[in-house]
């Protein structure tokens, strides 16, 4: 199951992926799957649209985790910690469904080395994310097979794709994010 954000990342892998199978390398089936969290102005139809067109197999899945978070968070929050909780949930859940072995997810080098600082600044512990994981359950694997891949490095490759990006800041909790100040003190 590759997780498909409508970002820049996710479009990546999912090309990425796709033409290891075309080529022949991959030998496994895959399906891109889209969470629609309901968050206000997402538009649902340039997923569907792109999947469809390119004759990607996948599965728009939607859970209004957007209200929950909003419903559970003071507005002054920010909502990515909780929103990536639920959306991980559900995503391990339409893997099963779908008789997937793995969920594989678009992070890079930059979401690790940005995920160690933040835990090792806020949290008080040296971890990142690893590029292979089994979940809590035990019974899928997470995959992060660009997590070597620098972003700049994805994002003009997205650029020359042209991929029809989501933007990610819909929800309006993006502002002063920790993940963001540790950016910034990393590109320093």
């Amino acid at each position: 199951l590759v997780a498909l954000s409508g970002g820049k990342d996710s479009y990546g892998l999912l090309a990425i992926l796709l033409d290891l199978k075309w080529r022949g390398l991959l030998p496994v089936d895959l399906i891109a799957c889209n969470l629609d969290q309901g968050q206000p102005n997402f538009p649902k139809h340039i997923l569907p649209d792109f999947l469809s067109g390119h004759g990607v197999p996948h599965r728009i899945e939607y859970r209004d985790t957007y209200s929950v978070v909003t419903e559970k968070l003071p507005d002054t929050a920010t909502y990515c910690s909780l929103c990536s909780r639920l959306r991980r949930g559900i995503l391990y859940r339409v893997a099963r469904e779908e008789g997937c072995e793995a969920v594989v997810l678009g992070h890079h080098r930059d979401d690790s080395l940005e995920t160690f600082m933040l835990n090792f600044l806020h949290g008080g512990r040296l971890a990142a994310m690893p590029p292979k994981l089994v979940n809590d359950a035990g019974d899928l694997f997470v995959l992060r097979p660009l997590i070597g891949c620098a972003e700049e490095d994805i994002r003009k490759f997205a650029a020359q794709m042209q991929f029809p990006i989501i933007p990610c800041n819909l929800c309006g909790s993006q502002d002063g994010l920790q993940r963001m100040q540790i950016k910034s003190l990393l590109n320093e």
